[in-house]
């Protein structure tokens, strides 16, 4: 059962809005990654679903999360069917993340009362994710898609929260160009994760980078 409801993990996003994209086989990486994100002042996380038993591993981390990281909201992604989605919400999934919108998926989320953020490309897509209650959607791909096009949502649908997943860098020009066009919130995942710095287990490196995200919002907010 999710520790945190709805209106808990939006509200989380949009305070932190920038939520780690990580998948590693091995439990004590991830637990470690969970530790340093969480150090840093993260408090979303999306672990997603690619590997085998996954799902396993997951229910794992949202104990070790309930336990050692109260404060952070632990949602699964990269589902896109509603068996595997409801497997992840009775493991303790916060939110489901998809790279695509499944009326199904929608749907199990929709009975637990569990925040659902489903990949969009086209104005339609988003359209129909927010007629099965979807709060915040998942603009993906976003390197392909392009910070223009999150501008051109917001013109006739001023009311739609973007979360934008590939493409986006932890650099001060990279997260200004998004925030600037009108995004919610931010997804990161291998440009906070870099393989050498997982292998050798520098993971003072990933609260420092961290860290680093958040301060650049801060400062954006505050210019803004």
């Amino acid at each position: 059962m999710a520790r945190f409801s709805r209106l808990e993990v939006y509200q989380a996003i949009r305070q932190v809005p920038v939520v780690p994209v990580f998948y590693h086989a091995d439990a004590d990486v991830c637990r470690e990654v969970l530790g340093a994100c969480y150090r840093a002042g993260i408090r979303a996380f999306e672990f997603t679903n690619r590997g085998d038993f996954a799902h396993e591993l997951f229910s794992e981390l949202a104990k070790i999360a309930a336990r050692d990281f109260p404060e952070l909201v632990l949602g699964a992604g990269t589902l896109v069917e509603a068996g595997t989605a409801a497997l992840y919400i009775q493991s303790g999934a916060n939110f489901i993340v998809g790279p695509s919108f499944h009326e199904s998926i929608a749907r199990t989320c929709n009975r637990r009362k569990v925040a659902y953020m489903p990949g969009c490309a086209t104005l339609t897509e988003i359209s129909t994710a927010e007629e099965f209650g979807v709060e915040v959607v998942k603009v993906f791909p976003g390197d392909t898609l392009g910070p223009g096009f999150v501008k051109a949502v917001k013109g006739p649908m001023p009311w739609t929260s973007v979360m934008v997943t590939g493409g986006v860098e932890p650099t001060r020009e990279s997260l200004s160009t998004w925030f600037k066009a009108g995004v919610t919130a931010v997804g990161i995942g291998s440009q906070l994760f870099p393989k050498e710095v997982l292998a050798n287990r520098q993971y003072d490196q990933i609260e420092t980078k961290a860290k680093e995200v958040l301060a650049i919002l801060a400062e954006l907010r505050v210019k803004s």
